[in-house]
């Protein structure tokens, strides 16, 4: 029997999960699209490095995604939220509700990653809108919250879905608070006029130049996939901030493969 103590869970302030994307170090992850706390929770427990709660494509709203954040509280997992869109309100209000790591989806421009920032960021450095107590500093019990601890415990990650974004990752690279960018490459393969393709060589090289870049801009990149080939050669090229499957496909996978074994 494994006896090893469980590891330490995720802690917000310092966020460990932002320190780790800033010093480059690999982050293994996992997709969760089910939106529900049950399978969250067990996700949690597997041991990734960090988890993405989807609200731009999975049915999430601040109510589902708070219960998810609930049934991760004993895991070291680093919950990722996705918001609908890069609006400043809808990340305040996730925010509030005790998110502090960020996917902010299509982002094609410096300015629009500047945005995604100051969204995250108290004035004068932001526009974050300011309460006193709620479920992102313990409900008024953080320490110096408002005096730099939120702006300094936020990360930022900005997705890379468009021809448009990749013609612009030098600028967005070097945006003040970006601590990472993550390729979708879904939507870029449609950006590229290859829908459903994303292996296609031009979408491939888009997806190469973007991790390159990144790296040459000491900037953590990120990507999905959930083909093992694909994602170990992602490592091989730098990728560091990776997400290898999803609650979903895994779920899909496993209950086909069990009624499949009956199929005779």
């Amino acid at each position: 029997m494994d006896r090893s103590p469980p590891a330490a869970p995720y802690c917000a302030f310092p966020n460990r999960f932002r320190q780790d994307l800033r010093a480059g170090r690999r982050q293994i992850g996992c997709w969760c699209s089910l939106a529900n706390p049950y399978s969250t929770e067990i996700l949690g427990i597997a041991g990734f490095d960090w988890l993405l709660l989807d609200a731009e494509h999975a049915p999430n709203d601040i109510g589902s995604l708070v219960l998810q954040l609930m049934a991760l509280k004993d895991s070291a997992s680093a919950p990722v939220v996705r918001p609908q869109w890069n609006d400043g309100v809808v990340i305040k209000r996730l925010l509030d509700a005790g998110f502090h790591n960020f996917l902010i989806p299509f982002v094609e421009t410096a300015d629009e990653a500047r945005a995604a920032v100051a969204a995250t960021r108290y004035p004068p450095r932001g526009i974050r809108g300011v309460s006193v107590a709620m479920r992102g500093n313990r409900f008024g019990t953080v320490k110096d919250y408002h005096a730099g601890v939120a702006d300094d415990n936020v990360a930022v990650i900005v997705q890379i879905e468009s021809a448009k974004a990749v013609a612009q990752i030098d600028e967005i690279c070097r945006v003040d608070g970006v601590d990472a960018v993550f390729v979708g490459p879904s939507d870029l393969s449609a950006s590229l006029g290859h829908l459903g393709d994303s292996g296609h060589p031009e979408v491939a090289d888009a997806i190469g130049h973007v991790i390159s870049r990144a790296k040459a801009a000491g900037t953590s990149v990120g990507i999905l996939t959930p083909v093992e080939a694909e994602a170990r050669r992602y490592l091989e090229l730098g990728v560091t901030l990776l997400a290898v499957g999803s609650d979903q496909g895994a779920f899909r996978s496993a209950t086909q493969a069990l009624r499949d074994r009956f199929n005779d």
